[in-house]
């Protein structure tokens, strides 16, 4: 396959310099380009999407979720309680996990996770009745239909676009 190459590229040559005594030697100083493709790049990262902000109000019991700065949705959380506090701060979205189990916490699911600091997440929960009110081992928790439409809303914009900031 090479030779054929580079038989190609002597006929091309001899094309374009001519076929006199004077061009053959010309041809033998030329220099020809590597034919072998260059580290090809990923071009196929997809651009990040609107920006999310994500404000949970550990007093108010609230997370508050805006888009493009302006606010979208506000529902109710349990945060830590006792000696299981929540700590305040922000970080970026690391992970997604909509079907998560905790192995920490007898494998307790935590659907629609959205994993932001160590072990820290944001996710859906079955204790309804204690929304509203300080009842997790550290987690942010929310209805699962809410958590949904937040895992929902950072799977499309992007981990790297989403910023958590939890508040007293």
């Amino acid at each position: 396959m090479r030779t054929r190459i580079l038989s190609l590229l002597a006929a091309a040559a001899f094309a374009a310099v001519g076929s006199d005594r004077a061009s053959a030697a010309m041809i033998d100083t030329m220099q020809v380009a590597s034919i072998t493709p260059d580290i090809l790049t990923d071009n196929t990262r997809e651009v990040p999407g609107a920006p999310i902000v994500v404000r949970v109000d550990l007093s108010e019991q609230r997370m508050y979720v805006y888009r493009d700065e302006r606010l979208v949705h506000t529902f109710p959380v349990s945060s830590g309680r006792g000696k299981y506090g929540t700590p305040t701060g922000r970080w970026n979205a690391y992970w997604l996990s909509p079907k998560h189990r905790s192995r920490k916490y007898n494998n307790a699911p935590m659907p629609w996770a959205v994993f932001f600091h160590e072990g820290y997440a944001i996710h859906g929960t079955t204790d309804l009745r204690n929304l509203g009110r300080p009842a997790s081992h550290g987690c942010i928790r929310l209805h699962p239909d809410n958590a949904r439409t937040f895992f929902k809303m950072v799977e499309a914009s992007g981990k790297e676009s989403t910023l958590v900031s939890i508040v007293r």
